[in-house]
């Protein structure tokens, strides 16, 4: 890690803060926009805080954000310490490619969002995605990743899944298009979800070959 006193990592500091506070700009007016949105019909706000968490996209840009304040935070915790480990900012720069790349693959088409909608859904899905993959390329340690990772970071995806399934049984209301099982039906959901999920496996796959490639560098 670079001296804190250097120009380099006064500059790492700079890029890095800028990303933080970029991802939880991104974070809030999303959750001021469900807020305001829930208002405006009287409905439950906290109705509105269980929605916001229920997206994939939420939850990662949350880890996203959480790991570099993290890197800026010069207090140790066992948060700190396990966040910036390099198995888990790893496992959280793929979940957070997959959502950029399912955004813009899948869902991009289906809406046209404006206003502070539109910067909301920018910084979350195509900022945020990039300035993490960056963050992770130039400052997160090489050399430390092996396969047996690949098996502790889809069990994010796949307990995500699980809930989105039980919460749209439970309400009848599902975050995605791609896993409404009350269009789509079971089978058409699953077909769905293990395409995805073979996407962050290829995503993973690649990221532990960056990480072998650069572990002397």
């Amino acid at each position: 890690m670079d001296h804190p006193s250097t120009p380099v990592a006064a500059a790492r500091r700079r890029i890095v803060a800028v990303a933080a506070v970029l991802g939880w700009a991104g974070l809030s007016i999303q959750l001021y926009l469900i807020f305001y949105s829930r208002w405006t019909l009287e409905a439950s706000l906290l109705g509105g805080l269980m929605s916001y968490f229920s997206y994939f996209t939420v939850l990662s840009n949350t880890l996203v954000a959480t790991v570099l304040t993290c890197e800026l935070t010069p207090r140790e915790s066992a948060a700190r310490r396990w966040f910036l480990q390099p198995w888990v900012s790893s496992g959280i720069a793929v979940s957070i490619v997959v959502v950029g790349l399912a955004y813009n693959v899948l869902l991009r088409h289906l809406w046209h969002p404006q206003g502070w909608q539109w910067l909301a859904d920018e910084l979350m899905h195509d900022v945020m995605p990039l300035l993490f993959l960056g963050y992770w390329f130039c400052w997160v340690p090489k050399g430390t990743l092996r396969l047996r990772h690949i098996g502790l970071w889809v069990i994010y995806p796949l307990v995500y899944f699980a809930y989105s399934l039980l919460r749209g049984h439970l309400l009848a209301v599902y975050p995605y298009p791609f896993i409404d099982v009350e269009k789509l039906g079971y089978p058409q959901v699953f077909i769905n979800a293990g395409g995805l999920l073979v996407g962050f496996v290829v995503i993973a796959l690649l990221v532990i070959g960056l990480d072998r490639r650069f572990r002397h560098q």
